[in-house]
């Protein structure tokens, strides 16, 4: 892999947020409105998500994998409405995780893949 890009870095938790590898963009903790409604917190992931992928000049389009991470995976019934929502059929691949978060507030998070090779459709 010729470059390696850590575009955005969180010295206080020791890690980076985009970084860009070849041909991929990976996005992680991606998490927004905490405390509010679940699908407020997914489109606020969303609006992270999308903030990010603009910095590296990406749109949601692009995203090809994505791990969702919940607070309650019963949650998930509700996650393919917002996806249809802001994906417009573009769909990335994803995954649907339960787990435990280190504030009580937060009910979901999204880490993301994202292709930025000139094969995008």
């Amino acid at each position: 892999m010729e470059n390696i890009n850590r575009v955005e870095v969180d010295e206080k938790w020791a890690d980076s947020t985009i970084i860009e590898a070849g041909d991929f963009v990976f996005v992680g903790y991606c998490m927004e409105n905490e405390g509010q409604s679940i699908e407020s917190q997914m489109h606020g992931a969303f609006d992270v998500l999308e903030e990010r992928l603009k910095k590296v000049g990406l749109t949601l389009k692009s995203v090809v994998k994505m791990d969702c991470l919940f607070k309650d995976i019963a949650d998930l019934t509700v996650l393919p409405n917002v996806i249809k929502e802001r994906f417009h059929g573009k769909y990335p691949t994803r995954k649907a995780y339960e787990t435990k978060f280190i504030r009580e507030g937060i009910a979901f998070q999204i880490d993301a893949i994202a292709y930025k090779g000139d094969k995008q459709i």
